[in-house]
């Protein structure tokens, strides 16, 4: 475990509760963690995951652009129709094909299949995210899942402590942006 490993894992604990809460106030963190992790994550040969740090800052900025969009207060939230899931969906496992044959054909990377599912779902997750969608979180329990394997099994032990903690955080936050949204649309 390195300073800036635990310096990035204790940003992302206060910016998922910050999500969670429905703050704008979790952007700066998040911005601040993703640049770090891109390096934590570069170190590691986890390349899908430190590519997808880049994503993440530019869908940090976005999320916060958006976010301030809503008002004052906690943010509204709404649910992902029908058509939304398929997306999300086509999305997650075409990204996954996608990048896990670039992984595996063009990289050294450590992990090149989990790592490039990992990153690829975390892309659709965020956006859903930033989209302020209940849905974002019972994927990010996913996500999380996968991650504490996937770190802890590359050395990577406070970031993987880190993905342990979100997924409680996240189950949380799904609670909480659940009783806040209406119902989903049909």
């Amino acid at each position: 475990m390195s300073p800036l490993e635990l310096t990035a894992a204790g940003l992302g604990i206060v910016n998922i509760v910050l999500i969670a809460r429905r703050t704008v106030l979790n952007y700066p963190f998040g911005i601040v963690m993703v640049v770090l992790y891109a390096v934590v994550f570069a170190r590691a040969r986890l390349y899908s995951a430190a590519g997808l740090q880049v994503f993440f800052l530019a869908a940090q900025v976005y999320g916060w652009w958006y976010w301030t969009r809503s008002g004052t207060g906690p943010v509204p939230v709404r649910r992902l129709g029908p058509r939304g899931w398929l997306a999300a969906g086509v999305a997650g496992v075409g990204g996954t094909i996608m990048l896990g044959l670039a992984m595996s054909r063009l990289t050294d990377a450590a992990a090149p299949w989990s790592d490039a599912a990992n990153a690829a779902w975390s892309m659709v997750a965020q956006l859903l995210t930033d989209r302020r969608l209940v849905e974002s979180w019972p994927l990010w329990i996913a996500i999380d899942v996968l991650s504490v394997w996937l770190y802890a099994t590359h050395g990577l032990l406070a970031t993987a402590a880190l993905y342990a903690v979100f997924g409680c955080i996240a189950a949380w936050g799904w609670a909480e942006w659940g009783r806040a949204a209406p119902p989903a649309p049909a």
